[in-house]
């Protein structure tokens, strides 16, 4: 683990770049995981659809809350 802030080749603090890889992460994560339920539907494998369906809400209460924190911090 580095001690050293790397925000100076971004000019965004690490905590702060952070924050916004994992907001992007999540919404990614959402889209695809819509692809992956269109599939699983296409085999009617409705095991498999709930599973995504439950992954994509986490995904998508995780960019929520990300937003929200990044809105308090960045003063948006």
């Amino acid at each position: 683990m580095s001690n050293t802030e790397t925000g100076g080749a971004t000019g965004t603090k690490d905590k702060d770049y952070n924050l916004i890889w994992y907001v992007e992460a999540c919404l990614s994560n959402a889209l695809r995981l819509e692809t992956y339920i269109q599939d699983a539907q296409r085999e009617n494998d409705t095991e498999v659809v709930d599973l995504f369906r439950k992954a994509q809400a986490d995904s998508r209460k995780g960019a929520e809350l990300g937003k929200q924190l990044l809105r308090s911090r960045l003063g948006g």
